[in-house]
């Protein structure tokens, strides 16, 4: 009996150090029902994936509108009574109603790049208004922009908020025909995640290089509206495997998405005024986009 209740504490005891020597998985805070998984080290991620990386000046960000635009900052929402202002810009000529898209920052912030953008995307014949997620605050330096992203994370319902008054806001104030959102890193999950927000009201969205997508086909199910992915084959955030399982997913659902990922590009590659700037596949994603925008919001 001894000897089989000494054995019987060895095999409990080996049992205990094989859980301690288990790898930790990284714990997941479950979201509203059809909104997008927020993992808390999120910002960690993304750190890594601009490791080197920095917003500096470039030739690029000086892109011009394909015509002329006239912008504003305007406060478009209000958040648990903190006023949100953001970047609007339309086309200078424009006399009649335009389709609308919600423009979705980077980790950096709403920076002159973003309305760069979205003055890009206004000359296409759209009211372009870029949201400010992190409410005034920019980034320059990586560990700012992990603050920024991880403080952001701890209370998704202002981003979910905010996003929806984006919505109303073009629809109410500047009454847009349509509305589809677009967005770049930080933005490109947001604006995944604005579209599980709002399944049966945008008409279309843009996701570049988000990095947390979810490949869950319950969640995904509930989207209506035709998607563009663009994705870089370099990336890990999400990385090109994580993409096949997010396109297999919508296909098996039969949603209309197109997905695409760019040959010896990284994450960020379409960021004009970032260190990772791939011209030829930027320049590529960004026709891509307007045909799809166009496609999807004007005819």
């Amino acid at each position: 009996m001894r000897k089989w209740f000494g054995l019987a504490l060895i095999s409990c005891f080996i049992v205990f150090l094989g859980a301690l020597a288990q790898p930790k998985q990284n714990q997941l805070t479950a979201a509203e029902p059809g909104v997008d998984i927020v993992q808390p080290d999120y910002g960690e991620k993304l750190m890594h994936s601009h490791l080197g990386d920095r917003p500096v000046a470039s030739p690029m960000v000086a892109q011009a509108p394909a015509a002329p635009v006239v912008s504003e900052r305007v406060t478009y929402a209000s958040v648990e009574g903190t006023p949100v202002e953001g970047y609007l810009a339309r086309p200078a000529d424009a006399t009649e109603p335009l389709p609308g898209l919600i423009v979705i920052h980077e980790w950096w912030g709403l920076n002159d790049n973003i309305e760069m953008m979205t003055d890009r995307l206004a000359g296409e014949g759209y009211v372009a208004l870029a949201v400010d997620l992190f409410e005034g605050q920019v980034a320059d330096q990586p560990e700012q922009a992990r603050e920024q992203v991880q403080a952001a994370s701890q209370t998704p319902e202002r981003l979910e908020e905010n996003l929806r008054q984006a919505y109303q806001y073009l629809q109410t104030e500047q009454g847009t025909t349509g509305v589809a959102s677009i967005g770049w890193c930080f933005g490109g999950t947001w604006s995944l995640n604005t579209a599980l927000l709002l399944p049966n009201e945008l008409d279309a969205t843009v996701i570049y290089y988000g990095g947390q997508i979810t490949t869950d086909p319950d969640t995904l199910s509930s989207l209506e509206m035709p998607i563009l992915g663009i994705f870089g084959e370099l990336d890990d955030n999400p990385s090109p495997e994580t993409v096949r399982e997010f396109e297999a997913a919508l296909s098996t659902l039969d949603k209309s998405a197109d997905i695409y990922i760019y040959e010896n590009a990284d994450h960020a590659f379409a960021n004009p005024s970032g260190t990772r700037y791939n011209a030829e596949a930027a320049e590529d994603a960004w026709e891509r986009t307007i045909a799809f925008l166009n496609q999807h919001l004007k005819e």
